[in-house]
């Protein structure tokens, strides 16, 4: 064995548990054995039909047809390009003349593939920060594996080099915002007491130039037990400079406090380098902790979790209100409610222009867009042309630069639509008219959508709840069973899964067509029977606001497996697909869903596709970043939260008697935040009980996403799909 050790908080053994020992993550028999059941599982499915589906989907990845969306910043745009001859990618800027015509001239200031070479290091893109007003600097960030931990990098945008003994900060899980020219405030690791039992920073430092992370005052810290402190700023801007930190307690509790920086600045301007200076000036937003708060310029808004009496008014859960930042700032919340949902509309997002505020709201899972006027009271008005089961995305242009100061991105996208990109305005209390939006980019269709058709339906849950669910099939869709099915969803953390336009879905799944060759199954698929696609929207998500979320969370979990089984029920009892030919596929919280239709439901599918997956429930805490998620599972190490936590365990409910469907699990070794060790554990325990039909693989780098590159990603979902279409066909 090497030496490398899991990520675990506690290693504390489970004397039931037989592969502790995959756990330790780069261990040498840990992956001796990754690397002879990937050559096990890639000898099985990598064949002509996996290398055409490979091929397929990394071409439209690839596709210099796509549009590039791009961010203004100064007098650029810029955007962030992966293509075939750029695997690790471009980061790039123009001009808005340039970026409007039909083939931009790009500027280039990085390429990262010359980096990795140069470096001989296989960097993966995470970002970056440029600094404002002169948008001269940025702050890049860089994976070394993939993973979540990044280094942080200074970087001269006129030099487009790295700034010699400019800021940088070693690889973890860091947050940072800049200040001023010359200091960022930056959550990172400096060493064991600077992280939560969840493995984030707890303390935020202010870094000046030429100062080691060591020497930086720690101007705001958390609990060890709570999950992160995240930092923000918003400076060199039109208005106040500001700080913003934000104590998360767990996933769905947490405190804000900010600093306006003009109150901390001497008289040369300069921030001050003494904790004690920092530590007296942070201004908390005291309101309950499972309120979450947006800070800006003006106004502070506010969307609760849970009914909130504010006194000036009851705030529902998921709707929004807002109090002047001046007030707050003062010490008074007197917020006046704004949006208010109902059973069908919930509150996605918002975001504000300079003189606007746009809410982004789902009905029924589908988007509305609402244009509101904090100068007339927050008069509202819905914003046009959002078709129906479609996704519209806003986006602010920039609203520090008077030119562009009320206009916007409008992104639309479908299952069956590629997406638009559009640019409009909405106008001021200047007198500026508001301009209908004007397509700027399309991208073209990247799979054969012809015949195909979006539905909305909805199934009868256990417990009498009405759940959604879109179906893409081709039209007339023969109702007899015989159609091989994959049903998809997610249902965690308040994530809500919106119809979108995916070339890896529409290439991997709804352009399959069955040649009727299937063999040793129950019964043969007729040929020309094309993949259907169904999302299903279940509790656990964010779709009706996060009453939706929290009637699935903890003791409750349950019902979101109940509402999945139930859309799986129904697309039976409709006739669109039956038990043989009907795959679920999920990963991450989707992991443990399917997961669970696995271990629970195993009767209902065919075949089930499970990746980077939650599956020990027993120990995810001890796992990674396991630890942060116990506001959404529970705590196993709580005697009263495992008794419904070893429930919705996969891992705990295996049963050697039962008859289970064909699985593949997929993860990454470079995951540092699920990991890889629940999927080999899982694996490893089904093959040792004499289950048939067990599958595992693991890509070697990647992180969560399982896919560092788009030839990754081509790979990883191309396996996927390739197994789940040879088990629930034949072929």
């Amino acid at each position: 064995m090497s030496s490398s050790l899991t990520e675990a908080h506690d290693q504390t053994p489970d004397l039931d548990d037989d592969f502790l020992w995959l756990e330790d993550i780069h261990g040498d028999d840990p992956l001796d054995w990754v690397r002879e059941e990937n050559e096990t599982t890639l000898a099985r499915f990598r064949d002509d039909l996996f290398d055409r589906m490979s091929a397929e989907i990394l071409t439209a990845l690839d596709s210099d047809d796509r549009i590039p969306m791009v961010t203004k910043r100064g007098g650029h745009l810029y955007n962030f390009w992966r293509d075939k001859d750029h695997p690790k990618g471009l980061w790039r800027r123009t001009t808005w003349d340039s970026y409007t015509t039909d083939d931009p001239d790009w500027e280039i200031l990085l390429d990262v593939d010359e980096l990795a070479r140069a470096e001989d290091t296989p960097w993966v893109w995470s970002g970056a920060s440029v600094k404002r007003p002169d948008h001269t600097r940025a702050l890049i960030s860089l994976s070394p594996d993939g993973g979540d931990a990044h280094r942080v990098r200074e970087f001269d945008l006129e030099t487009k080099q790295f700034v010699d003994d400019g800021f940088d900060l070693p690889t973890a899980k860091s947050r940072f915002a800049w200040l001023d020219a010359d200091t960022i405030l930056v959550a990172t690791d400096t060493g064991s007491d600077s992280l939560t039992t969840s493995s984030y920073p707890r303390q935020a430092r202010a870094l000046t130039r030429g100062q080691s992370i060591d020497e930086a005052p720690i101007v705001a810290e958390v609990p060890r037990d709570h999950v992160a402190i995240y930092v923000g700023s918003d400076v060199g801007g039109r208005n106040v400079d500001r700080a913003v930190t934000v104590d998360a307690i767990d996933f769905f509790n947490s405190r804000a406090s900010f600093i306006d920086l003009d109150d901390l600045r001497g008289p040369d301007h300069a921030l001050p380098r003494t904790a004690s200076s920092w530590e007296d000036a942070w201004i908390p937003v005291d309101v309950p902790t499972d309120v979450s708060v947006g800070i800006d310029d003006d106004f502070v808004l506010f969307r609760p979790q849970s009914d909130w009496d504010a006194g000036t008014v009851v705030v529902p859960a998921g709707g929004l209100a807002a109090a002047p930042t001046a007030e707050v700032k003062a010490g008074t919340i007197r917020p006046r409610l704004i949006f208010t949902p109902d059973a069908h509309t919930a509150l996605a997002s918002w975001s504000w222009t300079r003189d606007r505020l746009v809410l982004e709201l789902l009905r029924d899972v589908q988007s509305e867009l609402v244009v509101l006027d904090p100068s007339d009271d927050f008069a509202s008005a819905p914003l046009p042309g959002v078709e129906a089961n479609h996704m519209v995305s806003f986006a602010p242009v920039d609203p520090d630069d008077d030119a562009t100061a009320n206009d916007y991105w409008l992104v639309s996208t479908g299952f069956l639509t590629p997406s638009t990109l559009s640019y409009g305005s909405l106008g001021d209390a200047a007198g500026a008219q508001a301009s209908a939006p004007e397509v700027i980019k399309s991208s073209p269709a990247l799979f054969d959508s012809d015949g195909l058709t979006v539905e909305q339906h909805f199934a009868t849950s256990a417990d009498g709840t009405q759940v959604p669910y879109f179906q893409i099939a081709e039209s007339g869709l023969v109702l007899d069973g015989n159609n091989p099915t994959l049903l998809d969803g997610y249902g965690g953390f308040e994530v809500s899964r919106t119809p979108v336009y995916s070339p890896i879905v529409g290439l991997g799944w709804l352009a399959r067509e069955t040649q009727g060759r299937g063999a040793g199954r129950g019964h043969d698929i007729p040929a020309g029977r094309r993949g259907v696609y169904v999302l299903a929207n279940i509790r656990g998500g964010g779709e009706y606001g996060p009453q939706w979320h929290t009637s699935a969370m903890r003791e409750n979990r349950m019902r979101a497996y109940e509402d999945y089984s139930a859309v799986a029920r129904d697309l039976i009892d409709r006739g669109v697909t039956r038990t043989e030919d009907l795959g679920c596929a999920g990963g991450s919280n989707g992991g443990l869903l399917v997961g669970n239709m696995l271990t629970q439901y195993p009767e209902l599918f065919g075949a089930v596709s499970c990746g980077v997956p939650l599956l020990d429930m027993r120990r995810y805490t001890k796992l990674s970043a396991g630890y942060s998620w116990k506001a959404e599972y529970g705590d196993p190490d709580d005697p009263a939260d495992w008794a419904f936590i070893q429930h919705f365990s996969p891992y705990h409910l295996l049963d050697r008697s039962v008859d289970y469907p064909p699985v593949l699990f997929w993860t990454a070794t470079s995951d540092d935040r699920v990991g890889p060790v629940q999927a080999r554990k899982m694996a490893a325990r089904m093959q040792a009980m004499g289950i048939p039909d067990v599958w595992f693989f693991e890509d070697t780098e990647g992180g969560h996403a399982a896919a560092s590159d788009n030839k990754q990603a081509a790979f990883v979902r191309a396996l996927s799909y390739r197994f789940l279409w040879n088990a629930l066909t034949g072929e």
